[in-house]
């Protein structure tokens, strides 16, 4: 039986904040209703957690991640890539928040070895079509593949493909629902750039992902469908979420990936196959913004779920717990740990589902 191990995290968002203090930092400006610099989010870490260097490295916002990915060693390393990575000043009207990272800042996204990055989510057309387009030439250009946007709807659901020397290759689906803020005039056409915009989480739609899905996997493949969807706050998980998330496994999907909330969701084990039902930011410039301190989303978790190459079945998920300060990611205090594996086994116990710390530090999932 060969396995496949893989990394999945959730939204990592390089753009405002994060992008100031990288080598290249780009313009400023924003054009929020209080905030009007980039530069202010860095004080607002600063204020908490303590002087923030500037410039960094373009390691250095992803700290003891790097140690972790070099120890576990994933055969590939999917995120949610929550920003647009462009120069332009065209930021789509009437939307409170715009994300950009300068494009000279995408060997950040190097440092990382990350091979796939998906686009379908509500910030990557923050700067309209050029920006869209412009993020995902430079993506191309740096040699990272993206999943879930396009020049045209059809170019929007190819999947990304990595192939995995010795066991097959893994094909990431990127899509987003509307529940998670994407507006609706984002979605790709026949003749318009955008992104794959579930029209809604029905059966008929998502048998359409699973013909997709079925024209091009192989034997051996693994497939992720990564799904931005949802509200940012809550562990609740509407019942089409699950009704979609288990025909997608049903219909030959191995892990469905999913992500908007800015903090961890329950965890699902179905027929074997795993759902994320949303991972939570993994990168981003939220320190020291207060009002949903209950959900601690300075913690973040990295999915290290190993899956068997026939089966698509999970044979293991280890989640490494870490904490984002001073804009970098640090390894979680055992404290921090036993409160994310507490509240993750809390909320997933309703799906059958139990979660427990290793005396590594880690976190594991036991399926009932």
């Amino acid at each position: 039986m060969g396995a496949v191990t893989i990394f999945l995290c959730g939204d990592v968002m390089t753009g405002r904040g994060v992008d100031q203090i990288l080598p290249h930092a780009g313009d400023s400006r924003l054009h929020e209703e209080y905030v009007k610099d980039a530069g202010q989010y860095v004080q607002l870490a600063e204020a908490v957690s303590g002087p923030v260097p500037r410039p960094v490295s373009f390691s250095y916002i992803w700290g003891d991640a790097l140690e972790e990915l070099a120890h576990v060693a994933p055969q590939a390393r999917v995120v949610n890539l929550e920003t647009s990575i462009t120069s332009s000043n065209d930021y789509w009207p009437y939307k409170g928040i715009h994300y950009r990272m300068h494009p000279d800042n995408v060997a950040c996204l190097e440092a990382a070895g990350i091979d796939v990055c998906a686009l379908a989510n509500n910030h990557v057309l923050d700067f309209g079509e050029a920006g869209l387009l412009e993020t995902i030439d430079t993506l191309a250009e740096a040699g990272l593949t993206s999943a879930g946007a396009g020049r045209t709807l059809t170019e929007a659901r190819e999947p990304a493909t990595v192939e995995v020397p010795g066991e097959g290759r893994l094909l990431v689906f990127a899509s987003g629902d509307e529940s998670s803020g994407i507006p609706s005039g984002w979605a790709a056409a026949r003749d318009r750039p955008g992104i794959d915009v579930l029209p809604d989480l029905s059966e008929e739609t998502a048998r359409g992902v699973l013909e997709r899905v079925g024209r091009v996997k192989r034997a051996r493949d693994i497939v992720v469908a990564s799904i931005h969807w949802g509200t940012n706050w809550g562990y609740q998980v509407p019942a089409p979420q699950q009704r979609f998330a288990r025909q997608l496994l049903d219909g030959g999907v191995d892990i469905v990936h999913g992500h908007s909330s800015h903090h961890a969701r329950p965890i699902e084990l179905h027929r074997g196959k795993l759902i994320l039902y949303g991972c939570g930011d993994f990168l981003d410039d939220y320190e020291g913004i207060v009002g949903h301190e209950a959900f601690r989303d300075d913690l973040a978790l990295m999915y290290f779920p190993t899956v068997d190459a026939d089966s698509g079945r999970l044979v293991s998920l280890r989640m490494t717990p870490m904490q984002i300060r001073k804009l970098r990611l640090t390894r979680a205090r055992a404290a921090d740990a036993e409160w994310l594996a507490r509240t993750l086994a809390r909320v997933s116990g309703p799906f059958g589902t139990r979660i427990q710390l290793g005396t590594d530090g880690t976190l594991v999932l036991r399926a009932d």
